[in-house]
């Protein structure tokens, strides 16, 4: 028997599965989605908040500090209204405090221009601090229920795969060649459920490694599962080495009270607060760092005393490993040199002021120190 029917059969097969894909995909998404505090009341301020604090975080962190946020803040005019320290002290322990600060300025200026309602204009929201093309995109459509495409890492990879492109996806072209291309597909379908379902897909199927390929909704016309390439696409080049710093910083200590000093705005972790130092130069060691950076930071004649812990950290572009010493206060007036503010805080207090994960280590520490004390 001739195979040739056959052959024509399967290529007819495989177009038609091409065509209808976004259907399965949904039914695939109604089935298959979970269940996430942000899906249960997707109101366009609701979708804003998760979607900023989903960039670069996982979904199961983000989860109880979404409902701790909302909380706090349940509508946009309660954000505006808010200070900048109560925002920070809400996100406190999630990072990249930069999309805190944006949220607040944004909040603000939403309410004195727009009465506290977030736009569906994708252009008009991508004006305001903080959100770019992927953020506005799913305000728009997720919020809005406007036919616009989502573009994160994870649409990255389930397309990239699906088309079977090989393209660098550190290269910005890839995203706008993916957005053009679902265009015409998101408007043909509901857009909110659409890019949710995409995103889950590659949440939960088309996943980094050893993706879900016999569950997956789109591997009738995956180019990717057709050709072998699952493990090798999306091609993304090698990122460049990531700096690493040693630093030290000093609980300082005066009547009873530490010296806590509040970063500039426009610095790194602005708005936080911290414990003085810095990073250590070439040849200095570690003592010598902290008593330096203490005298140009505030002015403040200290001595160095044992170490309370080492912390290593993990930024976005860099790595520390920070110790963190006692000091005793010796001399001078604490002048804010290169910080927006300093503040002598009991140590309990410290509790009310938002601070990096690393310096809250530090506090754990300290505790322990004094609890080990008060035993002996």
């Amino acid at each position: 028997m001739s195979s040739r029917p056959h052959r024509k059969e399967r290529r007819s097969g495989t177009k038609a599965a091409a065509r209808t894909w976004p259907r399965r995909l949904l039914r695939w998404y109604a089935r298959h989605r979970r269940v996430l505090p942000w899906r249960s009341r997707p109101t366009p301020y609701r979708v804003w908040i998760s979607e900023i604090m989903l960039q670069q975080t996982r979904v199961d962190t983000v989860a109880p500090y979404f409902r701790r946020f909302v909380g706090r803040f349940p509508s946009l005019p309660r954000l505006a209204a808010a200070s900048q320290q109560e925002v920070l002290k809400a996100w406190e322990g999630l990072g990249y405090y930069a999309r805190a600060r944006n949220l607040h300025k944004a909040a603000q200026r939403l309410v004195a221009e727009f009465g506290g309602r977030l736009p569906a204009d994708l252009e008009t929201l991508r004006a305001l601090p903080g959100i770019g093309e992927y953020t506005a995109a799913a305000i728009a459509s997720i919020g809005h229920g406007r036919p616009a495409p989502v573009v994160d890492g994870n649409v990255l990879r389930v397309f990239t795969r699906f088309w079977g492109i090989g393209a660098d996806i550190r290269s910005g072209s890839v995203r706008g060649r993916l957005a053009a291309r679902l265009a015409p597909i998101v408007a043909e379908q509901p857009p909110a459920a659409f890019n949710q379902a995409v995103m889950e897909l590659g949440a939960l199927v088309c996943t980094p490694v050893r993706p879900a390929c016999a569950e997956c909704p789109l591997r009738q016309a995956c180019v990717a599962r057709a050709t072998g390439r699952t493990g090798s696409l999306p091609f993304k080049s090698r990122a460049k080495p990531v700096p690493h710093h040693d630093v030290a910083v000093g609980v300082i200590w005066r009547n009873g009270r530490v010296l806590i000093a509040k970063r500039r705005e426009d610095q790194m972790l602005g708005g936080l607060w911290e414990f003085p130092g810095g990073r250590r130069e070439k040849r200095e060691s570690l003592e010598h760092t902290v008593l330096r950076e203490i005298r140009e930071e505030t002015g403040l004649e200290t001595t160095c005393g044992a170490a309370y812990c080492t912390v290593k950290h993990a930024y976005t572009h860099f790595k520390i490993t920070m110790t963190a010493f006692k000091c005793g206060y010796v001399s001078g007036t604490a002048r804010a040199r290169a910080a927006a503010a300093l503040r002598w805080v009991r140590l309990p207090k410290l509790a009310d002021y938002p601070m990096p994960r690393a310096n809250r280590k530090v506090i754990a520490a300290i505790e322990k120190a004094q609890r080990s004390d008060a035993g002996t």
